[in-house]
């Protein structure tokens, strides 16, 4: 396989017809062969099998085990571009809690159990959660544009604490078509504040207006299991619905906190005290 090369050439001089100067360009084309990789098929199939088979470790190694096992040395630029060209690049992993097989178990019955609800059942349930906010955003979506290089520069870092600082606890709850209002308070939830606030000002206002089909969904965290809030909701006959351990991904709430911290972490300039944070 050959590249065509093209050169060009400028010259000025007297054309008569012009009775002036006049300028030339002369194009050369010169084919010249294309560098043969150094890799072989059976080393480009060897390169894309590695990474599938431990994707949770680095690439670094892959170079070193396929030299080992075709005798070829190649830089680990060239594992990158072959492994781009099956289009496999390096991404952060997804996080998430770990699951136990019983775990796994429990959210798979109750998704098969709620599949099938229509949109009437699914109106009547309320979707509720806590979410803290802090003035020092842990926000990994927050880019920079810097020149190469700068990475370290001072103007290019952010200073962050390891638990955020100062910040709000806040509770809220969506329902289809409503919303609670937002309970924002400074300290940890309790399982008094959870029945003296969180139910008799906000979820029994909503059991009443929707009537004995209302469901309350609320996580498996300690204050909320507390014997008062079971009591509290007993005496409400508001009923509860069942939730698995470990499962905030399947709470709608969940992208109400997303959208809230985007807006935080948006705000120009940011807030710098409790009170900026909370009208924000």
């Amino acid at each position: 396989m050959v590249r065509a090369t093209a050169f060009c050439f400028y010259e000025r001089g007297f054309d008569p017809r012009l009775g002036g100067v006049r300028s030339f360009v002369t194009i050369l084309h010169r084919n010249r062969p294309t560098p043969s990789s150094v890799t072989t098929d059976q080393w480009d199939r060897n390169c894309q099998l590695l990474p599938k088979k431990q994707t949770e470790h680095s690439i670094r190694p892959v170079p070193r085990q396929l030299s080992s096992a075709t005798g070829t040395t190649v830089s680990r630029q060239t594992v990158y571009r072959r492994l781009g060209h099956i289009g496999l690049y390096a991404r952060r992993p997804v996080r998430c809690v770990p699951l136990t097989a019983t775990h796994c178990r429990l959210r798979l019955a109750w998704s098969r159990e709620h599949a099938l609800w229509t949109p009437q059942q699914w109106s009547c349930v309320m979707f509720s959660d806590e979410s803290r906010f802090s003035l020092q955003s842990d926000s990994r979506r927050t880019f920079i544009w810097r020149a190469p290089g700068t990475r370290y520069h001072q103007e290019n870092t952010i200073e962050r604490h390891r638990y955020g600082g100062a910040g709000w606890l806040v509770w809220g709850g969506i329902i289809l078509g409503s919303r609670t209002d937002l309970h924002v308070q400074s300290v940890t939830m309790t399982g008094h504040i959870y029945r003296d606030v969180i139910l008799e000002q906000h979820v029994r206002l909503f059991r009443g207006a929707i009537g004995a089909e209302f469901l309350f969904m609320d996580d498996n965290a300690r204050p909320h299991r507390a014997n008062i809030v079971d009591e509290c909701l007993q005496s409400e006959d508001i009923i509860r619905m069942d939730w698995p351990a470990y499962s905030p991904d399947l709470n709608p709430i969940e992208h109400v906190w997303d959208m809230l911290g985007r807006q935080i972490a948006a705000r120009q300039p940011p807030p710098t005290c409790l009170p900026e944070l909370r009208r924000a």
